[in-house]
């Protein structure tokens, strides 16, 4: 009997790490619907490749960071309880590859190609793992201190701040030290019209993420027997509210829609196993009206751009998650209880400021060593074309 519940629990994971690893997909298509036509090729092109390059990153260096565990052993000890340590590396790895791959869509359309490859080695294997070894392994004795001090240790189930949080907040100084797009914004303050260039390719990516997810959150238990259907349907209702909220206050704009779902389950991942659903659909609708009020802030007033809304979409509604779990999970809006909101906003601002910070300087010594940004002539022909020497079309 253990030997099958290992064998079960190996291949649970495995089915994980499989739906997470193509919600990368999904990543790619939102991304290459929302840039312009001429930046589509370059859209796949990072999201691929930045997920070989996670991969090697967390490989030998993030997964010992994280969790003290390498694979420099011969396969007999690795095959070991069928491989269990090797299909959980998988489904983490899933994870952490995601941060870059939300930092792409904030980046596109004017970002060099290798400079950004470099910045997810160093992202994914170093500043990522530091604050998921502390978040989920108990690494430098913080979340001691955090319960020491509020009574619960800081609750992410599934990565409203680990994994969203941090990659909205990396984006966030990338995008800023990057600059606007040419055109973008005018002397004059006017702000120039970059329309998405395929609503079906973005829906795509959108539906793509959102079944996915169900694997991202679900599978967080890592072992059949912590298996929990409250966590499939708060997502479930986390996503409904996140797409009506979108579509009431982004007044039925497709883009907005199609990201509503993501907002509402970027922002239950952290709460989804305590909460009530009714908790987690307040928590998706409240991430759907942010997105959509915060992108048209920043964006229009703030004039920063960020392509696909990744710092509203996964830095608010990853820090939102985050604190919502102390408010839903709680016993008195019935929850299960075993959560602090003290203890929720300390690591979610922990969260945010370990990848802003870490954010500046990595972005910014590739600024300054190595440059981050297209010339003006490859940024006005596109990525495509520029770097890839290949167009999305022939016929544009």
């Amino acid at each position: 009997m253990e030997s099958l519940k290992i064998s079960a629990d190996t291949l649970f994971v495995l089915l994980g790490a499989i739906m997470v690893l193509a919600m990368h997909a999904g990543f790619a298509f939102l991304e290459l619907g929302t840039v312009r036509y001429k930046n589509q090729v370059n859209s796949l092109m990072k999201i691929l490749c930045d997920f070989a390059m996670s991969t090697i990153a967390y490989f030998f260096i993030g997964f010992t960071v994280a969790y003290g565990v390498d694979f420099f052993a011969g396969a007999q000890q690795l095959a070991q309880q069928n491989g269990y340590e090797l299909v959980k590396f998988f489904f983490l790895l899933t994870f952490a590859a995601a941060v870059p791959a939300i930092i792409s869509g904030g980046i596109a359309e004017r970002a060099r190609f290798y400079p950004q490859l470099m910045a997810t080695a160093v992202i994914v294997g170093l500043l990522y793992p530091f604050f998921e070894g502390i978040a989920w392994n108990n690494a430098f004795g913080i979340q001691g201190w955090i319960e020491a001090t509020t009574g619960a240790t800081f609750h992410d189930f599934a990565g409203s701040v680990v994994v969203h949080a941090m990659g909205g907040w990396i984006a966030l100084a990338a995008v800023l030290l990057l600059g606007s797009r040419q055109g973008r914004y005018g002397k004059d303050g006017r702000v120039g019209a970059h329309p998405p260039s395929s609503i079906p390719f973005l829906a795509l990516g959108a539906w793509i993420l959102s079944v996915g997810w169900f694997g991202f959150n679900v599978m967080s238990a890592q072992a059949v027997e912590n298996i929990s259907g409250l966590v499939a349907i708060n997502s479930l209702m986390a996503m409904a509210g996140g797409i009506l909220a979108a579509m009431i206050v982004g007044r039925n704009d497709p883009g907005f829609v199609h990201n509503g779902p993501l907002a509402g389950l970027v922002a239950v991942c952290a709460g989804s196993d305590v909460m009530h659903p009714l908790g987690a659909l307040a928590t998706g609708a409240i991430a759907g009206a942010l997105f959509v009020y915060m992108f048209t802030l920043t964006q229009n007033r703030w004039k920063i751009d960020d392509v696909l809304g990744v710092w509203p979409l996964h830095g608010l509604c990853g820090a939102w998650g985050g604190i919502a779990a102390g408010i839903f999970g709680l016993t008195t809006f019935g929850g299960l209880g075993g959560v602090s909101f003290m203890a929720q906003v300390l690591g979610t601002l922990l969260g945010v400021g370990v990848a802003l910070v870490g954010g500046f300087v990595i972005y910014g010594s590739l600024k300054l060593f190595v440059g981050l940004r297209l010339s003006q002539e490859d940024e006005f022909n596109g990525a495509d074309l520029s770097i890839h020497k290949i167009s999305a079309n022939s016929e544009r």
